[in-house]
């Protein structure tokens, strides 16, 4: 990272700034030290607070779309400077605050026959496993943390350690419940990694890198004077991203994929015999899991830090980066309060008979845009819809299929 650029603007190289400057007050030799200590502290800062509030963001979210008012009441402590009729003016938003100083007082309760070290390993484990996608994601035109050339590798490398954490949790609480939810929370986040993967690969196809950073500037410029060059504007990049969406609500465990913690069959899955701050940390980890998959999808398909519009370009790269995450976040959200749980037949016969044939089939698909490449004037437009065929003709005779032969569900109730 590097803040030696003419052409950027103050508020672009403001946080180079504001690092260089107290990096300058150390010793040379522990220059590099302090310089790492700092980014790391400002993601754990910036994401810990990004975390706190959207939790509030998706309780309130979820009552609007249930007609009810969700928390509303947690205001400044009473011991607060602030008169009365202000202290409670704050629309719930003290609320995470108040859960966390919850989680830390409440009794960590853990089994009599549980493996203790590896009971009190997993919640750490699974955090700190969730943290490490941050360090390639370019959050600005000047910040990655870590520029790797293969960035996109290490992500999914460090982000495939998860499983190993819930697997742990599951065993070491000696509770076959748990142990149940494990395995099939296992089975669920390696039957969607294959996907998952599968719908970056177009884009390292056609990028011809896997560099973040690089990926990110490949998107730049504009077709027609305006029109973003984002990878979801092709035929490819929008299917890929639409496999990348699905497969990221199933490994970040969200609606409708949430079966890990389905609590009509096993209890509170893995987390079962978990209590206090440590169930604090699996509720954690799993919002960090989702804010790294939905930074990487911004990264691969939605242009990065890259402003919409020309005229927009004067912004911060790093606020274009914050808010669409945010919008991704919001979108995460509005699906968990519209879709209804699938049963765990229909999540991995919809992963290995649905979405990994699509994106084998969308890899083919951006070897081929890559090979007419060259086509210009009607070809351009016969590349185009060739393109397009590929992944909508077999997107209809999949889907046809993936159910055909099975009788709808009937449900019968007492009388």
């Amino acid at each position: 990272m590097s803040a030696n650029s003419v052409s950027d603007s103050f508020l672009e190289v403001l946080p180079l700034i504001v690092r260089d400057e107290i990096v300058g007050l150390f010793p040379e030799s522990l220059q590099w030290l302090v310089s790492s200590l700092i980014t790391i502290v400002v993601i754990l800062a910036v994401f810990g607070l990004f975390f706190a509030f959207t939790t509030i963001a998706e309780r309130k979210l979820l009552s609007r779309l249930q007609n009810r008012l969700g928390p509303n009441r947690a205001g400044l402590p009473k011991f607060s400077v602030l008169p009365f009729h202000l202290k409670h003016r704050l629309w719930g938003l003290t609320q995470p605050f108040a859960d966390a100083v919850k989680a830390l007082t409440k009794e960590d309760v853990v089994p009599a026959t549980a493996d203790k070290l590896l009971h009190f390993l997993a919640p750490v484990t699974v955090v700190a496993f969730s943290l490490l996608g941050y360090a390639v994601l370019p959050f600005g035109r000047h910040m990655v943390p870590v520029d790797l050339d293969a960035a996109v590798l290490y992500f999914f490398a460090a982000g495939a350690a998860t499983e190993l954490a819930i697997f742990m949790a599951g065993w070491s609480s000696r509770n076959k419940y748990s142990l149940l939810a494990a395995m099939r929370a296992l089975a669920q986040l390696i039957s969607y990694e294959l996907p998952l993967i599968l719908s970056v690969v177009p884009v390292i196809l056609i990028v011809g890198t896997l560099s973040t950073q690089e990926i990110v500037t490949a998107q730049g410029g504009w077709a027609l004077g305006f029109l973003p060059q984002w990878h979801v504007f092709t035929p490819w990049g929008f299917a890929g991203f639409i496999i990348f969406l699905v497969a990221a609500l199933a490994e970040s465990n969200r609606s409708p994929f949430d079966l890990p913690e389905a609590e009509s069959e096993l209890i509170a899955g893995h987390l079962t015999e978990y209590s206090g701050f440590k169930y604090a940390l699996f509720f954690m980890a799993e919002y960090f899991g989702l804010f790294a998959l939905s930074g990487l999808g911004i990264t691969i398909f939605l242009g990065g830090w890259q402003a919409p519009l020309p005229f927009l370009e004067f912004i911060p790269s790093y606020l274009w980066f914050i808010g669409k995450l945010i919008v991704m976040v919001v979108f995460f959200i509005w699906v968990r309060g519209t879709l209804l749980r699938l049963r765990i037949d229909q999540l991995t016969r919809l992963a290995w008979q649905f979405l990994v044939p699509l994106a084998l089939l969308n890899v083919a698909n951006a070897a081929f845009w890559a090979l007419t490449a060259s086509w210009t004037g009607p070809l351009q437009l016969a590349r185009w819809a060739i393109s397009a065929a590929i992944i909508v003709v077999p997107f209809l005779v999949i889907g046809r299929r993936l159910n055909k032969g099975r009788a709808p569900r009937t449900y019968r109730y007492a009388q």
